[in-house]
Formats: structure tokens, C-alpha cells, sequence
């Protein structure tokens, strides 16, 4: 996933999973001076949760001297996630959930935010339950081809897509929390007021009940993709893209999705 000589930057939440990938990174990257590392905190724009973190997340990066860097939905796309929930309602029926909108968003802000500071690699903090849950949610939405693209370590398929990487893929998050905890790692634990409407949820729920009965379910269905994605890449192949008319990041329609959920939110 790294190299010697990367330049690094970790998508730093202010939860458990980011600031234990920030903190063990730190340690690492002591040992290969060629090597950079920084870090990136979004501000989504949610009252009453979101400033917590961030001043958790800055807390950390400072005693660990690590460059950090705060990007907000509201520069982006002149909108926080509490404006954007509020245009929902509004919509009712018509329009995703809060989570579906987040993801896409915070997905671009964090691209966005990595090639502008001249990195090459951006690390996440996805454990081993957000990728067996992420499989099984693009099974449940229908969507099965994505499984070929969303991967451990991305492919380099655009010059403006910096390459995703995932450290912490086959560690189950239980064993991450417990690391947080060992080295008294200062965390927000308050989960997300939108998170309850999510369907990850529900998937969630279901495995952990089956990982509680079944120990191993999770890395089995971890393994079990890695050895089929071979197969689905062979049959989907690479996405071509393109760059979106409207604001110009890489995209596989003539409109990025960011750009279209958000015509689609505000278009009367």
C-alpha cells in the first residue's frame, strides 16, 4: 500500500478508527525520512457534532506534529450537511438520506483536498466491518460491479484521483477500538446524529449478530470477495472516465454524481 518515498495524507475524522490509523502511521513514518505524512478533517456543517472532532482531531495532530489541514462542505459546495438535511425533508420521498449524500460528498471534499496539497496517497480508516459491510450494501443496492472498484488499495485510473489505501482493511474494528483505548488515544465516541438513518445500519447489526455466533464470518466474507474481484474486474473492466462539465472532477458520467444530487436537491 506505501512506499518509502510517499507523500502521505489520512482522512482524520476524530473518531477511533482515523486518529489509531494517524497515530500508528506517525510511528512508521519515522522510519522512512523520504517519506511525508499529513492529515485532512472535513467539516460537514453539523451543529452540535462535528466541532467536537474537530478540535479532537487539530488536539492530536498538533501533539503529534502532523500537518493539518480542515476543509467544509459549506467552500465546496456552499452548503453544510444541516442545509443539505433540511432540502430533504422539503423533498421527502424524492430525495436520498443524509448518509447517502455525506459519503459522496466527503468523498470528492477528501480527493479534492489530497491533490491540492501535492500528495500521492490517501490513507482511510476503513477497518475490516466497514469493508465486509460496504460488500455487502453494494450486493443489497444491486449494485455488485462496484465491489471490482471499491478495493484495499484503488487503481491510479485518473491523473486527478490521488490513490485511496486502506491500512486498517483486515483489522476487525473491535481490535481498533481496543488499541485506541491501550494507548490512550483521545477520541470522540459520540456517534453522528444522521447515522441512525442509514441501511449500514441494519447490515451492521446483521453481521456482528452472525460474527457473535460465528467468529470468523468476517474475515471469511472479507477473503471470500478478494478471491472473486478478479473475476468481476475481468468482466466490468476499468471505469473510463472523464472530467464532469460542471465542475471538472473525474467522474464516469458527463455530470459527477456530488453535482447531480445536488441539482437534483435543489431543483424545485
Amino acid at each position: 500500500m506505501l512506499q518509502p518515498n510517499d507523500k502521505i495524507v489520512i482522512a482524520v475524522s476524530g473518531g477511533k478508527d482515523s486518529l489509531t490509523l494517524l497515530h500508528i502511521l506517525t510511528q512508521i513514518e519515522k522510519s522512512f525520512p523520504k517519506a511525508t505524512l499529513s492529515a485532512v478533517t472535513i467539516d460537514e456543517g453539523i451543529k452540535g457534532y462535528r466541532d467536537e472532532a474537530l478540535k479532537i482531531a487539530t488536539k492530536n495532530c498538533k501533539e503529534l506534529e502532523v500537518p493539518h489541514v480542515i476543509a467544509s462542505f459549506k467552500e465546496m459546495y456552499g452548503s453544510t450537511l444541516d442545509e443539505i438535511v433540511d432540502a430533504i425533508q422539503k423533498k421527502a420521498e424524492k430525495a436520498l438520506t443524509p448518509c447517502s449524500f455525506c459519503g459522496v460528498l466527503r468523498r470528492q471534499v477528501l480527493n479534492t483536498v489530497a491533490r491540492e496539497t501535492g500528495v500521492n496517497k490517501l490513507a482511510t480508516a476503513h477497518t475490516l466491518d466497514d469493508e465486509t459491510q460496504t460488500m455487502l450494501l453494494n450486493i443489497v443496492h444491486g449494485d455488485a460491479a462496484r465491489i471490482a472498484r471499491v478495493k484495499p488499495v484503488l487503481s491510479e485510473v485518473h491523473p486527478k484521483l490521488v490513490q485511496r489505501v486502506k491500512p486498517l482493511c483486515e483489522i476487525p474494528e473491535r481490535e481498533v477500538a481496543l488499541y485506541a483505548y491501550l494507548k490512550d488515544v483521545d477520541y470522540q465516541g459520540v456517534r453522528c446524529p444522521y447515522a441512525g438513518t442509514a441501511l449500514r445500519n441494519d447490515v451492521r447489526a446483521m453481521l456482528n449478530r452472525i460474527e457473535a455466533k460465528h467468529p470468523g464470518t468476517k474475515f471469511a466474507i472479507f477473503r471470500s470477495i478478494e478471491k472473486i474481484r478478479p473475476a468481476l474486474e475481468a468482466v466490468t473492466g476499468e471505469a473510463e472516465l472523464k472530467e464532469c462539465e460542471m465542475c471538472g472532477e473525474p467522474t464516469i458520467r458527463d455530470i459527477c454524481k456530488p453535482c447531480q444530487m445536488l441539482q437534483e436537491l435543489y431543483t424545485p
